[in-house]
């Protein structure tokens, strides 16, 4: 028991491959979270669809995530370990070295997409909700998730907040990188006008690894090209002071680069805690219009001010290459999979656009005018696309806002659902 909140944990058996009841199974793991003083009341249901793909449901503690205490003084939440995430039979480097081969991996791991989350939230729903309806709260790939939802089994929802994730229906990979790197690039360069002396000193390590072989603690090569993607922390609210505060002790007496720093580098970068994020990445856009083919990889070419010897250095952001299978040690048991996954061409939709044009589940969404991650413009794309939709644009808050806003993000997207606001 929480002193802050009353908690009670599930685990439900359920398909590996919901379209084979009696084939192979997997166990999800979801936390109830109530508050303390209303255990006994029938409270309606709120699901959180946690961010990634590839992430875990936050752990809760007092007033920790920043949104769950305006969620519980009206509902009972559901924090979902999404299938191979956290306690959900979890996807790890070790369990996919267990696999006979490639294959067998890729198929494995194509269970893994939004189809399959959905499916296993309305089995659970079924079996903990009496049947009823519940609402859902979907941060960043969460909000891919609601629109997935609100395709395959709209009946299993009263009403949906999405936050920093309204996804663009029918854009591709190489659609959205083409849209994300100059997103990243601009993230950069106000970081740099921030924090001026973190240019030259990230230009400074870069030349380091560059003349000379720099080993992580556990093994792995620090490279030029994995020191960028700390680059990925920009687009949250407190992304360019965690990047600044980590280069402020990379470099010691004597120009090397500290403990401190290799090994915070390898707990950035390494993806031992959150695989799936990697491997799972571009598949979040496959919809059977051909490959994804590494699109992130693809794109970067056509943005020569991302070459590593430019000046200014420039990080990346939310994109994954092929590489990362090969040097990172906690992505080398997917680099067979995840080759066969971007080659894949018949990944069946994820969005019925018919079944979301008639949709008359109240859904709100906060898109977040400056987003490093998501793109604003097929937010409101989508948006217009899809019934019963209320969009609160701001430039008030990053991607992690509604974590950040201390509930402020929910209740204003509460509002806008029940026609308050």
């Amino acid at each position: 028991m929480n002193p802050a909140y009353a908690t009670t944990d599930h685990s439900f058996t359920v398909p590996l491959d919901h379209s084979r009841r009696d084939g192979p199974t997997i166990e999800v793991f979801a936390r109830e979270v109530v508050d303390p003083g209303r255990v006994a009341d029938q409270l309606p249901w709120l699901l959180y669809l946690q961010g990634g793909p590839g992430g875990k449901a936050p752990r809760p503690s007092a007033g920790s995530p920043g949104w769950l205490p305006h969620a519980l003084k009206t509902h009972r939440v559901l924090l979902l370990d999404q299938r191979g995430t956290g306690r959900s039979t979890p996807v790890t480097a070790r369990t996919a070295s267990r696999f006979a081969s490639a294959s067998q991996l890729a198929a494995h791991l194509a269970h893994f997409r939004a189809d399959s989350i959905v499916a296993d939230a309305e089995l659970i729903r079924r079996q903990l909700c009496d049947g009823e309806p519940w609402e859902t709260l979907g941060q960043s790939y969460g909000g891919f998730l609601t629109l997935t939802y609100l395709s395959q089994a709209p009946d299993g929802l009263r009403a949906c907040y999405v936050t920093g994730g309204l996804p663009g229906l029918t854009a591709t990979a190489d659609d959205v990188y083409a849209r994300t790197y100059p997103r990243v690039r601009d993230r950069v360069l106000d970081f740099y006008a921030r924090y001026p002396d973190d240019a030259a000193r990230l230009r400074k390590i870069a030349d380091l690894l560059a003349s000379g072989d720099v080993r992580l603690p556990g093994g792995d090569r620090l490279t030029t090209r994995r020191l960028r993607t700390l680059g990925l922390a920009l687009g949250m609210g407190d992304g360019f002071e965690r990047i600044h505060w980590l280069l402020d002790e990379s470099l010691d007496a004597d120009g090397e680069l500290t403990d401190t720093f290799l090994r915070q580098v390898e707990s950035l970068t390494g993806f031992t805690d959150n695989p799936l994020f990697a491997v799972m990445q571009e598949t979040l856009y496959g919809q059977g219009a051909g490959a994804t083919g590494w699109a992130a990889s693809r794109a970067l070419a056509d943005f020569p001010e991302f070459a590593e010897q430019a000046d200014p250095l420039l990080l990346t952001g939310e994109m994954i290459y092929p590489w990362m299978f090969r040097e990172i040690a906690g992505l080398r048991p997917f680099a067979d999979a995840a080759r066969l996954l971007a080659q894949r061409t018949d990944w069946p939709p994820l969005y019925d656009r018919q079944r979301l044009a008639a949709n008359e589940i109240p859904l709100a969404a906060a898109v977040y005018h400056d987003d490093m991650y998501v793109d604003a413009d097929l937010s409101l794309r989508t948006a217009r696309h899809v019934g019963a939709t209320r969009v609160w644009v701001t430039n008030e808050w990053e991607h992690d806002g509604v974590a950040a806003s201390n509930g402020r993000v929910l209740a204003r997207l509460m509002d806008l659902a029940a026609g308050r606001a």
